[in-house]
């Protein structure tokens, strides 16, 4: 009965041989690992406008320079990981560059800062929609939480079901966010040049409560930078593609960044243009989409589209996550089980993970997109520039043609990126950001422990030291638990007098006022030459009695051999 109902939600398992059949097209892969770049303007305008907006119309006069500079900041890292891609068309992850070409450490700094990238990034893409359709319908306001949860589950059961489903199902609120958002700008910036006039903000904004300073300035540039998260994450999953993989996925790279860039800065621009400012219990891209088409159906069409989008943005953590997970797995870095494929090819136990950590993060936050910002961005920039200094490193040591100007972008990258990361560590720190160089702490430590605990293993089972004749073990110790005298008892013992003469039979005591006389003697009846031997336990305890008996057993004998447990069935 699980079974199929598992099936039915799932689906039955698929065969190997459709690994290759399950690989995206570039239509499906932009909707499968674009959604967390395209719909970041929904936060990274919102963080902007409300870093902004204290400083009155002198503060939000910055948004459209901000956004420009945040731009050209998405382009040059785009430029960077154009060129990973082409360099590790396996997969060329911030973990993979890092760990080739810097060592272990820095790769496992990566590693960490990008897994938490992905949890963060689940999590507010989900909390944000929300509020994209609070803002439309105020009633859900205080029911973001559960609308939250319930969006986390579908998700997750999409992707539970494969590549290709996800990247179909996904496609519909991905190109709709992307013809009706684009569609409003194009109205938007049509009304412009024939001639609609433009708005300041000294009409519109609310009086400034702190004055405009560099540090304000540099804050809200640092919560903008959350429109760069996702931009990694086709690096990430390469081989999703179809042949060949690295042009595919450069191909759908390219065109993710020019439609992000056009987004983020047509809807800047025309906020300030048109000098939006957004009531309370409004997002900012709300506000903008009634200063341009009113509040009609093609409103709330928009609306919800955009939570559309920011639901399944939550799946370039999908997509992303569990590949990460498993390479790390594979390096012994990480359980082996995230390496494990599921029935339908993906790495279900890596879903699972992510799915569980983000409804955390949702509950303890409680559905606040804005709570959830100021860890965000840490582990997107420090993924961000030990990649890229990983990729300076690996066009030095390869010298192929051109690796003077492809090591010189990537250094730019780096540099770009770590800048912006000092920026965002100094400026968000006290916000929260700290808590997101702790958990990477921590994450790192976690790495270690668990490849410690691999290396021990893998230590105790190595052949290396063993003579290469092993000879045979004489014949072992065998123990029966004797649970009562019964039919399947008599295979049991059977089976043990097969492979050995030194059989013991064992019943656990846990109940001192039961006569044993009578199972002692039924035993004796069916099983004259086979011990029965009965050990109290005083605290109703089964297996640990059981085990002590086998631990005084081998004291007893002090041979070293091996005992044998049958259990009867």
């Amino acid at each position: 009965m699980l079974k199929k109902l598992r099936y039915w939600i799932i689906g039955s398992p698929l065969p190997s041989q459709m690994m290759q059949e399950k690989k995206l097209n570039k239509v499906r892969a932009l909707a499968a690992f674009s959604p967390d770049a395209l719909s970041s303007i929904a936060y990274a305008n919102q963080e902007i406008y409300l870093g902004l907006v204290v400083a009155g119309a002198t503060g939000l006069s910055f948004s459209f320079p901000i956004a420009a500079a945040i731009s050209i900041l998405l382009a040059i890292v785009a430029l960077s990981y154009a060129q990973t891609i082409r360099a590790y068309p396996n997969g060329g992850g911030s973990y993979i560059v890092a760990r080739e070409n810097l060592g272990i450490f820095p790769g496992l700094i990566a590693a960490a800062a990008l897994l938490l990238d992905y949890v963060l990034n689940a999590a507010v893409s989900l909390t944000a929609g929300v509020e994209a359709l609070a803002s439309a319908f105020p009633i859900l306001w205080n029911y973001r939480v559960p609308i939250a949860l319930g969006l986390l589950l579908l998700i997750t059961l999409i992707n539970l079901r494969g590549l290709r489903e996800t990247g179909s199902i996904m496609a519909v609120p991905v190109y709709l966010f992307l013809f009706t958002f684009i569609a409003m700008l194009l109205y938007g910036i049509a009304r412009i040049v024939f001639g609609m006039p433009s708005v300041e903000f000294q009409v519109t904004a609310p009086p400034a409560t702190q004055m405009l300073t560099v540090v304000l300035v540099m804050h809200a540039f640092a919560t903008g930078c959350t429109a760069l998260t996702g931009v990694e994450t086709i690096s990430n999953g390469v081989p999703a593609f179809h042949p060949p993989e690295w042009k595919n996925a450069r191909q759908t790279l390219i065109i993710m960044t020019v439609l992000m860039g056009f987004l983020f800065i047509g809807s800047m621009g025309l906020t300030q243009y048109l000098g939006v400012v957004a009531g309370p219990d409004e997002t900012i891209l709300s506000a903008l989409t009634r200063r341009l088409i009113g509040t009609n159906i093609g409103y709330y069409i928009i609306q919800f589209s955009t939570l559309g989008i920011l639901t399944v943005a939550a799946n370039s953590s999908f997509a992303g996550f569990p590949r990460v997970s498993a390479i790390l797995a594979s390096d012994k870095f990480m359980p082996r089980q995230l390496f494990n494929i599921g029935d339908r090819l993906v790495f279900s136990n890596g879903i699972i993970l992510l799915s569980g950590v983000t409804a955390i993060l949702i509950l303890i936050f409680n559905g606040d997109p804005h709570l959830l910002i100021p860890l965000f961005a840490v582990g997107a920039f420090s993924a961000f520039t030990f990649s890229q200094a990983g990729m300076v490193r690996h066009w030095i040591r390869s010298k192929e043609r051109g690796w003077q100007l492809k090591a010189f972008f990537n250094g730019l990258g780096a540099f770009v990126t770590g800048v912006t990361l000092i920026v965002i560590a100094a400026s968000k720190f006290v916000e929260g950001a700290w808590i997101s160089v702790l958990l990477i702490a921590l994450v790192i430590t976690l790495f270690y422990q668990i490849n410690r605990h691999y290396h021990s293993v893998s230590n105790q089972l190595s052949l290396k030291g063993l003579p290469p004749d092993i000879r045979p073990l004489p014949k072992p110790r065998v123990v029966i638990p004797v649970s009562d005298v019964h039919r399947g008892m008599v295979d049991a013992v059977r089976f043990a007098l097969s492979i050995s003469d030194r059989v013991t039979a064992v019943y656990i005591d846990v109940d001192p006022l039961q006569n044993h006389q009578t199972i002692y003697m039924q035993w004796q009846a069916w099983f004259p030459d086979v011990k029965l031997v009965i050990v109290p336990s005083p605290d109703r305890s089964i297996v640990n009695p059981l085990i002590d008996f086998l631990d005084l057993t081998d004291l007893e004998h002090h041979d070293g051999q091996q005992a044998v447990l049958v259990l009867p069935e």
